[in-house]
């Protein structure tokens, strides 16, 4: 399957649809709904959004930017956050041809049930079992602790940090930690995790 047509494709976990974000009211009023509290955001380098309207704009700027999911709820049919990867085309332009980046971010009513780990575990079988990558990238801002364990979890392994990134959309400077994951550490993850099934 060529790349967009992949990046464009709804993909399915236990509890989520995940599926491109829809440049319409509907979509815009969720995505704000979680994307005007504070604790969301600023703590993923981007201010509250200020009203639905804002929302529908960045839906177009940002969020229908291929390799980008809104996390659906089966349950609800409604999206609750975003997840996806990033490219050097798409985001930091560092990144190899073999790399790409994860982020994520979910609406506060939602945090602490596992579902930004489950919607990333599909986006690193996405990376690496079907996109052929070799590295994953993730990073986390000083105070945004949550992500920090969330990568640790995932499998990611501290590479480094940056002590003055400028974060654009907030006009600040912050320090800003690195993590990573190679395809074969991945494997002897899936691997034990299989193994210890058994």
């Amino acid at each position: 399957m060529e790349l967009e047509k992949l990046l464009k494709t709804p993909r399915e976990t236990q509890r989520l649809i995940l599926r491109p974000w829809k440049h319409n009211k509907s979509d815009a009023r969720e995505c704000y709904r979680y994307a005007k509290d504070h604790r969301v955001g600023p703590a993923a380098g981007w201010p509250v959004h200020k009203d639905p309207a804002d929302s529908l704009r960045i839906i177009g700027e940002v969020l229908s930017t291929p390799g980008l999911w809104a996390m659906v709820l089966k349950e609800t049919g409604k999206p609750v956050g975003t997840v996806g990867l990033t490219f050097g085309s798409t985001g930091r332009k560092w990144l190899g041809t073999a790399e790409v980046e994860l982020g994520y971010w979910l609406g506060v009513p939602y945090w602490g049930q596992g579902l930004a780990r489950e919607a990333s575990e599909e986006m690193l079988r996405l990376a690496f079992g079907e996109m052929g990558m070799d590295t994953v990238w993730a990073a986390y801002y000083e105070e945004n602790q949550r992500s920090k364990y969330l990568q640790e979890r995932l499998g990611f392994v501290y590479s480094h940090c940056e002590e003055e990134t400028y974060v654009e959309a907030l006009h600040e400077k912050r320090r800003e930690h690195f993590m990573k994951l190679t395809k074969e550490r991945w494997k002897e993850r899936i691997d034990q995790r299989l193994g210890g099934a058994g």
